[in-house]
């Protein structure tokens, strides 16, 4: 569970930063200042959703492969295409 508790820890970080560009914006401060803490939190977000994918991998992708079950198989590699075609679309 330590995978959990750093991707939690992550995640309440990044909703600590988001506060912090509620409050930049509330408070009408530098709209360059504003960005570069978006961009940060941006980063944030990929770094978190790359180590949430390598946990998908890792455990619950290699199960399915390991399965006995096309069906299992075929769902999860069609969950990973689904992913990639939707954050390409954005």
């Amino acid at each position: 569970m330590a995978d959990h508790e750093k991707l939690v820890n992550r995640a309440r970080s990044i909703q600590g930063h988001m506060g912090a560009v509620v409050r930049m914006l509330d408070e009408d401060q530098y709209c360059i200042d504003i960005i570069k803490q978006t961009q940060a939190i941006q980063k944030a977000l990929d770094k978190l959703n790359a180590l949430i994918l390598k946990n998908h991998l890792n455990e619950c992708v290699t199960t399915a492969i390991r399965s006995n079950k096309a069906a299992e198989r075929e769902r999860v590699i069609g969950e990973l295409m689904d992913v990639f075609e939707t954050a390409n679309k954005l």
